[in-house]
């Protein structure tokens, strides 16, 4: 019985191992060919710089990726790593666009541990191949630095990298929140909102696990600073006209001539470069999704 029970465990030890391995891209899909000038829109949409720069750091020195800035969580905090492509293979000068796609696509590092979630792959990851090739050829146009990473401060157990391939399985999913984008205005906002700008990682409430509570998808969350509340986007509650929001993704004024405060600015900033097209893709897709009437 007991060597039963023993092979039990050892098989379920074993499963358990395999589940939860760092995934990877295939090579195959990407290409040395990558257009920087899209990538800068790619880079914009995606907030690279808003974690990424250093703390207090503006104008033109947000291009320089050197991290640094710390992220608080009821996990421990986060400090972004530096992502310039750096002298003496500081930050990510040694990395391919492949190792860039594990790391946005499967949230895998390029020695084969899990990324922990507080990098947004969980969005992501519905990001298409070409754009990662974008993406790389942009970024390795920006200035570098040999600003050297900082360490998480993540106590037991949310150290063990390894149970976060579990965290994976249970949370992360290709699936989109809005499943009928039957135009090219939605289908591109949707991809925009849902991936690129990773808005639900800051919109939407999350369980006890840090998983994202679908269900509430941009129906607002508790401010991770312990300030108030990230407010809730969805329709009806944010009573905006499709050209009130992109107004306000241009200027950062309200239709109420109030004005866009804390991450937010960023967020205008990021979203003040993107074409006006893409400004009228992600307005209608907010105005497409389902109305969450109280937040979680």
């Amino acid at each position: 019985m007991r060597r039963i029970l023993f092979l039990i465990v050892l098989v379920g030890a074993a499963l358990a191992w395999w589940l939860t391995a760092p995934a990877r891209v295939s090579s195959a899909d990407f290409t040395t060919q990558g257009d920087a000038k899209n990538g800068a829109l790619i880079f914009a949409a995606g907030g690279c710089s808003s974690c990424h720069s250093a703390p207090n750091a503006e104008g033109e020195e947000k291009l320089i990726l050197s991290g640094g800035r710390a992220f608080a969580s009821d996990f421990g905090t986060f400090y972004a790593p530096n992502i310039s492509f750096g002298p003496s293979g500081a930050g990510i000068a040694e990395w391919t666009v492949v190792n860039l796609g594990d790391a946005v696509l499967k949230g895998t590092s390029t020695d084969g541990k899990h990324y922990y979630p507080a990098f947004p792959y969980t969005s992501y990851r519905n990001m298409t191949p070409g754009d990662v090739d974008d993406l790389y050829a942009y970024m390795r146009t920006l200035p570098p630095s040999d600003a050297e990473n900082r360490p998480h401060d993540v106590g037991f157990p949310f150290n063990i990298r390894r149970s976060l391939g579990g965290w994976k399985l249970l949370f992360q999913t290709d699936d989109w929140a809005l499943q009928e984008a039957n135009t090219p205005e939605l289908e591109r906002g949707r991809y925009l909102v849902e991936t690129l700008g990773h808005c639900t990682e800051c919109h939407t409430s999350r369980n006890l696990l840090g998983g994202l509570k679908r269900n509430a998808w941009l129906g607002g969350a508790p401010n991770p600073s312990g300030k108030g509340r990230i407010p809730n986007i969805t329709p009806g509650t944010l009573q905006w006209s499709q050209e009130d929001l992109v107004n306000y993704f241009k200027s950062g004024f309200t239709p109420d001539f109030d004005t866009a405060g804390g991450e937010m600015v960023d967020v205008v900033e990021n979203l003040s470069k993107l074409p006006e097209e893409d400004l009228q893709a992600i307005a209608a897709y907010l105005l497409a999704i389902p109305t969450i009437e109280k937040a979680n």
